[in-house]
């Protein structure tokens, strides 16, 4: 069935979105002869001609074999060039920094992770490693960069870290910061939250429509999706419900928030000693966690205890979740999802007694498929977005001829 979509009136946007279209089935459906791509897109053969074209004066296509099917001679397929333009996506977290390098297929050519104490670092001197991520991605990579997004926890608009609690960070221009360290475009630098950004990522060409995606950390953050759309704001800060008005103090200043008995100090409190190994700050939240699921493979009767804890708190917040939205599908993601196979049982007990929704089933639990990678690969398609969504933002070249 041809791929419809609402298209603009003027000519040169409906240009714009012909070539963004061809790409976008390109990254979906691989190599593709003009006669393919102009039965997925509706567009008659002669358009798609012209449109190829473009997209090959811009570097973005190169030839992909020949495509046997049909009557008459072999057509020459085309396929997007991957290593021709480039996504970088930048993440921060409480305890660690990273780079993620995706290409304009979506493959990941370069991941970097360091761990870092980001609170006690400040934002100044955070900006400052971030850039210097960046720098280091972009003298790797030949062709242009698209763009560059910072996934980060919190609050955040297109530019700016409004409010994030974990870091005791307000109002921090980060779009900013890392411009002037770089001399990269500010037009080209985008900030997102990191479970909004994961979100995406991890539902990305899989049809998903209505998702709850949890990414465990310091706290927890919700990425939520219903009807195929995000659902923008502050829902990223899901971390913050108030559940139990008289519990823990949380770092935001009030108490009993979710993130008091889900995110990772919790569960360390909860399973190690003070003298453990766990709590070795040189370890990150993925060394932790590997450490943690050894320990529940092997019997180890307070992580066992700790984690059916753990999955009843996250079942408290769920079914909170649940009732609101009404997912079909709940996803462990961050330090939950190699947790996921001691979580899953204690989260179902909780939602069965807390949850009208579970009466009917209520959502599947999977882990996170993307695991710890789903918050840079996210930042890194964010990058690439605005490219794909107007190919024309690709320089133009002198074009390599694609034989028809």
């Amino acid at each position: 069935m041809p791929h419809t979509l609402t298209r603009p009136r003027d000519r040169a946007g409906v240009r714009r979105a012909n070539l963004a279209l061809l790409v976008r089935l390109l990254r979906r459906h691989g190599a593709q002869s003009r006669a393919q791509l102009a039965v997925r897109s509706g567009l008659s053969k002669a358009t798609v001609s012209n449109l190829v074209a473009e997209l090959e004066t811009r570097q973005l296509l190169q030839a992909g074999g020949r495509h046997e099917g049909g009557q008459g001679r072999p057509g020459q397929l085309v396929e997007l060039k991957p290593r021709g333009i480039w996504g970088i996506g930048l993440e921060l977290d409480s305890d660690h920094l990273g780079s993620t390098v995706l290409d304009l297929s979506g493959t990941a050519t370069t991941r970097r992770r360091t761990t870092a104490d980001v609170r006690a670092l400040g934002p100044e001197r955070t900006l400052d490693a971030l850039a210097a991520l960046a720098d280091a991605a972009m003298s790797e990579v030949d062709g242009h960069v698209a763009g560059i997004a910072i996934a980060a926890p919190g609050i955040v608009d297109a530019t700016t870290v409004r409010l994030a609690p974990g870091l005791r960070w307000r109002g921090v221009a980060l779009a900013d910061g890392l411009a002037a360290r770089t001399g990269f475009p500010l037009a080209r630098i985008a900030i997102g939250n990191d479970a909004n950004l994961a979100a995406l990522a991890e539902t990305d060409n899989t049809g998903a429509t209505d998702v709850v995606y949890l990414l465990g950390g310091l706290g927890v953050g919700a990425g939520l999706i219903t009807g195929g759309t995000l659902i923008r704001g502050a829902a990223g800060e899901a971390g913050h419900l108030s559940l139990e008005p008289t519990g823990r103090p949380c770092v935001c200043g009030r108490r009993g928030c979710w993130q008091t008995v889900v995110g990772i100090d919790a569960l360390l409190h909860s399973l190690a000693a003070p003298g453990d190994l766990l709590h070795d700050p040189a370890l990150d939240l993925a060394q932790r966690t590997a450490i943690i699921r050894q320990r529940a493979q092997q019997g180890d009767r307070r992580v066992l205890g700790a984690l059916t804890q753990l999955g009843a708190h996250l079942g408290h917040g769920i079914a909170v979740l649940t009732d609101l939205l009404d997912p079909d599908t709940v996803v462990l993601g961050g330090y939950f999802a190699p947790l996921r196979e001691w979580l899953t049982e204690p989260i179902r007990i909780e939602l069965a007694a807390r949850s009208v929704t579970a009466e009917a089933g209520g959502p599947r639990i999977v882990a996170s498929r993307l695991g710890f990678t789903a918050v840079g690969t996210g930042a890194a398609q964010a990058a690439i977005r605005p490219l794909l969504d107007d190919p024309t933002l690709a320089p133009a070249g002198t074009p390599v001829s694609v034989e028809a």
